[in-house]
């Protein structure tokens, strides 16, 4: 086994303000052991497999870690839901090119309906806001925090990479 080999996560994360790019970041995340157990479930063991993924936004100042689930994560991390979207935001990957699937043709986006600050973004199975079913496949804390206020927008980039070196 190649103990270089990594895998997981990069989020770049737009702050927009008036149609206007303000803040950008790229982040990597962490896979939980919830999301890492669900992708080697249904990737080689035969488990079920998931069809529709959402993008949540976080606002406490909380590291992810490890043992994080989809079922204690909303409240670990105060999960934003004061934007105007109805639920998270659906993760609409592109086709696999490079071992790399993203949904840059597709990116998601938040428009905030109350001034908040956001530390971070998570990829999640389920798409009701605060929802603890599913299965939290990644989460990735932000280097910065952003400001989200009230008609800004946040628009989010992820996707799943591996190298082997």
């Amino acid at each position: 086994m190649n103990a270089d080999t990594k895998m997981g996560f990069t989020y770049t994360i737009e702050v927009l303000k008036d149609g206007v790019v303000v803040d950008t970041e790229t982040v990597h995340n962490l896979m939980p052991t919830e999301g890492l157990n669900y992708m080697l479930s249904a990737g080689i063991a035969g488990g079920a497999q998931a069809t529709s993924w959402y993008v949540g936004l976080f606002e406490a100042n909380y590291t992810p870690v490890a043992g994080d689930t989809a079922a204690t994560f909303p409240a670990s991390a105060t999960e934003t839901t004061t934007y105007a979207e109805s639920t998270r935001v659906a993760f609409v990957p592109g086709a696999v090119s490079g071992g790399a699937p993203t949904n840059s043709a597709s990116r998601a986006e938040f428009t905030s309906n109350a001034n908040k600050t956001v530390y971070g973004a998570f990829l999640v199975s389920a798409s009701g806001k605060s929802a603890t079913s599913g299965v939290l496949l990644s989460a990735a804390k932000f280097a910065t925090s952003k400001t989200f206020d009230s008609g800004s927008v946040i628009r989010v980039t992820a996707g799943f990479t591996t190298s082997s070196t």
